[in-house]
């Protein structure tokens, strides 16, 4: 599906405005009439029409200049969470594609807090054993 133009979108608010209904604005437009609603909608809520995914699929230039400092920081302080990186450098960008742009680079990171193991609880045999293969290591 592609992308529906800010032309569009303006078209459909004048139309919507002037008491034309949904069907009629898409068969005109050649849209369905589940896009000339969201398009309604988002009009009503926010008193805009852009979309909001008009950056989507394209990468952050923000994170790729600072991807030096964050593998720096990555370095100096091994334990830091994805959202702990992106808090500390005011990242606009998800995890996971934090987490994809880390992994092509080669880094290992934690994806969350660590939570305190209770001291009572039994360590499953299969975590056991991986401690200590990491342990030999």
């Amino acid at each position: 599906m592609r992308a529906i133009t800010n032309e569009k979108r303006e078209l459909i608010i004048k139309h919507k405005n002037n008491g034309k209904t949904n069907k009629n604005i898409a068969e005109w437009l050649d849209i369905s009439e589940r896009e000339v609603s969201k398009i309604w909608e988002l009009y009503q809520k926010q008193g805009s029409i852009e979309n909001k995914y008009k950056n989507c699929g394209r990468k952050n230039p923000d994170v790729d200049n600072k991807m030096d400092n964050i593998i720096k920081k990555i370095h100096e302080q091994p334990d830091i969470t994805l959202q702990e990186i992106i808090d500390v450098f005011n990242l606009e960008i998800s995890q996971s594609a934090l987490c994809r742009r880390l992994i092509k680079k080669k880094l290992t990171f934690k994806k969350r807090l660590s939570i305190l193991q209770s001291k009572t609880e039994k360590m499953s045999k299969k975590s056991e054993k991986n401690l200590m293969n990491n342990r030999k290591h």
